[in-house]
């Protein structure tokens, strides 16, 4: 059975909402705010309901043509079809919501805390990495693309209109590439990953397979002819979510990527974090590190620091910066980008929320944990180091807004956010918040 609904906003995720009959909220993946659209409930709870989108009778304003053929099926970009000022306004908004409705602060100051949501310069070319998904279909075919959305499908586009300028057609080239050199055999090729920078010209390819036989030459011969690159690297891995990094193995090349970022020159191997919209984390970092108004007397640490975005320029304002990361690839990379830029830093390989305790005082503090958020002990521990001044970083505005609340009850008040849009066409947003100690 289906019914009409009129679409009324974007909810924190990929759907839109509305309200059946019943007065539920429904949640519609690829509708508009200001649709009015035919859906099939598919789930129905006391609360809510979720649909498929069956036609669009009336399109609102906000709808736009996808920049992409392959919308609807790939997973990576939910929002293509809305126009880009309502999907910064709807980032804005959901960091709002999840202030008020988890954080606990009244409406009205939510409201008056959050800053426009900072847009990006590009919404299209964007991406400095492609993750790809690999496997044989049931005809046996090796496929290469992205996962459809909930699913473990793979979309096989011909290029994707985020990817950087020189690895957009990557999707084509590899597919055919890495077929070739498979032939009738399974290498155990999972997962591609490939990163380009206009900034340094480098492009590397990094094939993630369990620890096996590989042809290693044939490999690069290979894929050095399909797609143009500087290094060429194997992360040996057992599949699955946990994805411990067992080896990484250059096959050509230097064995890892190079980017400039805030006048730094980074070094990044295959299996550590960088993020993907290189202009955009630049205007995050220059915010950061101003708001937390340090001087070259200043004692500062940075929690979850990855291979050193935020870090080198703290080094470049303060002579005593600590650095804690627990990956080991970024741990190994932050040394080294430290040494290459003449930073002095004190990195520390460790639990963020267990080495902290062992800083003593802070004057200033960044923490830019994954989606889960803090662990529960580190507001507590936070509060003894007792930093003036706190920026986080969070890319789930949910786990943020929890940790808002906490961070409030040990005395360190939300004086700003900032929502930066680091990932344009997905529902995606990075929040950097500045915090202050009042007791």
């Amino acid at each position: 059975m289906t019914e009409s609904i009129s679409i009324t906003g974007l909810s924190h995720g990929p759907a839109a909402v509305g309200r059946s009959k019943s007065g539920k909220v429904v949640f519609v993946p690829y509708a508009a705010p200001g649709d009015t659209v035919e859906v099939a409930i598919t789930k129905e709870t006391k609360s809510f309901c979720e649909a498929t989108l069956v036609s669009v009778q009336s399109e609102s304003a906000q709808r736009i043509q996808p920049a992409c053929p392959f919308f609807g099926q790939c997973g990576g970009c939910s929002w293509m079809h809305i126009a880009y000022e309502a999907q910064l306004e709807a980032k804005r908004a959901d960091v709002v919501n999840q202030l008020s409705r988890i954080g606990g602060v009244k409406r009205e100051e939510a409201e008056a805390l959050v800053a426009p949501c900072r847009a990006s310069k590009k919404t299209l070319s964007y991406r400095n990495k492609l993750e790809l998904a690999s496997g044989f279909n049931d005809a046996g075919a090796f496929q290469v693309g992205f996962h459809q959305s909930a699913s473990s499908e793979i979309v096989t586009p011909q290029s994707c209109p985020l990817a950087a300028s020189g690895i957009e057609k990557a999707p084509r080239a590899l597919r055919g590439a890495l077929s070739y050199l498979q032939g009738k055999s399974d290498l155990g090729i999972y997962r591609i990953g490939v990163r380009r920078s206009l900034r340094t010209k480098q492009t590397e390819i990094a094939l993630w397979t369990p620890p096996q036989a590989f042809p290693r030459k044939m490999a690069v011969d290979t894929l050095s002819s399909a797609l143009r690159n500087t290094s060429i690297v194997r992360v040996l891995a057992d599949p699955g979510k946990a994805r411990k990094v067992k080896k990484v193995e250059a096959l050509s090349g230097n064995g890892y990527w190079e980017e400039e970022l805030s006048g730094f020159r980074y070094m990044v191997s295959a299996p550590s974090f960088f993020q993907v919209n290189t202009p955009q984390a630049e205007a995050m970092i220059a915010e950061v590190v101003d708001s937390l108004e340090l001087t070259r007397h200043s004692v500062v640490a940075d929690l979850y620091c990855g291979v050193g975005s935020f870090t080198l320029p703290l080094a470049q304002r303060c002579d005593t910066v600590f650095a804690v990361e627990s990956a080991a690839s970024a741990v190994r990379n932050l040394r080294r980008n430290a040494q290459i830029n003449n930073a002095d830093i004190d990195v520390i390989g460790g639990d963020s929320a267990r080495e902290l305790a062992e800083l003593g005082a802070l004057d200033a503090l960044i923490v830019d944990p994954p989606r889960a958020g803090l662990a529960e002990s580190a507001p507590q521990t936070i509060a003894q180091a007792g930093p003036e001044r706190l920026a986080y970083v969070s890319c789930n505005p949910a786990t943020w807004a929890r940790d808002i609340a906490r961070l409030a009850r040990v005395g360190y008040t939300l004086k700003k956010a900032i929502p930066f849009d680091l990932f344009p066409q997905t529902y995606h947003v990075e929040t950097l918040s500045i915090l202050e100690k009042t007791r």
